[in-house]
């Protein structure tokens, strides 16, 4: 328990950052496309359970972007964000094996003080028609989201994935992100 909480903690300071904080970087068409591999790994409740995810970034997230976000969670909540992600342009796409993927309307890169990058991408997440034919308890959980995290050394990426997540406030009225399983680390991450 004491484990799932501190992941829930640092989920929730990196959605925090990702929508709240201002970083000077501004909307950027990327000249070549970025392509991100890497292997995603069960933890917990999915440990020995393997696939691999890509990336493709074609362009960055604007500031005003981040404001729309911030804003359409202000007034409606992770319903906000997620017609407010809804109405955005797409910026790259993400797939899993065994999947034809879906694109992702939110990504935000910030150089580190240490040299390397950190990448923050949250989309809406394909519901299936299994999930909308029952009305299960994961329709609630309507974002995915991955943090990266990429070096001048390609052999030291890391991050981590959460495929079905909801943003809420917590008591402290802080931002906070409630997932509906365990993340997923990746690892083995290749820019390409």
């Amino acid at each position: 328990m004491q484990k799932l909480m501190r992941v829930v903690f640092t989920l929730a300071g990196i959605v925090g950052c990702m929508l709240l904080v201002t970083p000077s970087s501004s909307a950027q068409k990327l000249a070549k496309s970025l392509y991100i591999q890497g292997q995603a790994m069960g933890e917990s409740t999915q440990m020995g359970q393997t696939f691999n995810v890509t990336l493709i970034i074609e362009e960055y997230s604007s500031a005003d972007d981040q404001k729309v976000l911030a804003a359409a969670f202000n007034e409606k909540g992770n319903e906000g964000v997620v017609n407010a992600l809804n109405k955005m342009s797409s910026k790259g796409r993400m797939s899993i094996t065994g999947t034809l993927g879906y694109e992702v309307t939110y990504i935000r890169s910030w150089p580190q003080p240490d040299g390397t990058t950190k990448v923050r991408l949250v989309t809406n997440r394909p519901i299936t028609f299994g999930e909308a034919w029952t009305d299960s308890r994961s329709m609630d959980y309507s974002l995915s989201g991955v943090d990266l995290i990429l070096t001048a050394d390609n052999k030291k990426n890391s991050g981590t994935l959460t495929p079905a997540c909801k943003l809420k406030l917590n008591k402290e009225n802080q931002l906070e992100l409630e997932l509906l399983q365990n993340p997923w680390k990746l690892v083995d991450v290749k820019k390409r």
